[in-house]
């Protein structure tokens, strides 16, 4: 490889990167029409697993918008992000798949703030194919693989004295 198509490849990994992300921030803060412009026109997401619904970016968007009025709190740690790079109909790279592992604490709306502790909290694998387009980098496809979830579980009283 030339230093220029290795400068090409590490950019391509830190804008790629970026769109990760700018999900989870999305996500996270509520921010719905951010959400939507992640994805290319034809973009999809499936959250079926995790016990929600397949559709396209506004079908999705509308979706996490209800669904996330149960929890106020929300913060998507993803890590683990292994980036490859493949070819579309013989183009230049233009294409890209993530895989990435996530845990996701949220807390419940209308807890008494006796405690901090998250009323809920998930992990798993996303799966996110994208495309280089005019724009930049866009999300075609958006997979959750939840593994595992807790909800928080009632304490004990303590035994009277």
């Amino acid at each position: 490889m030339t230093q220029r198509v290795e400068l090409a490849t590490v950019m391509d990994r830190l804008a790629v990167d970026e769109v990760v992300t700018e999900y989870a921030v999305a996500v996270d803060d509520g921010d719905w029409e951010a959400y939507r412009q992640l994805f290319a026109p034809d973009g999809r997401a499936d959250y079926r697993s995790a016990g929600g619904v397949e559709g396209d970016a506004g079908q999705i968007a509308g979706w996490l918008s209800q669904t996330m009025e149960l929890f106020p709190m929300r913060q998507h740690l993803i890590v683990n992000r292994r980036v490859r790079f493949g070819l579309l109909e013989q183009d230049r790279g233009d294409t890209a798949r993530v895989r990435a592992d996530y845990v996701n604490p949220m807390r419940f709306a209308g807890r008494d703030g006796g405690s901090t502790e998250p009323d809920f909290v998930c992990g798993g694998r996303y799966d996110f194919g994208l495309l280089r387009t005019d724009d930049g980098w866009r999300l075609r496809e958006v997979v959750v693989q939840e593994k595992w979830r807790r909800t928080a579980q009632p304490r004990p009283e303590p035994a009277a004295r």
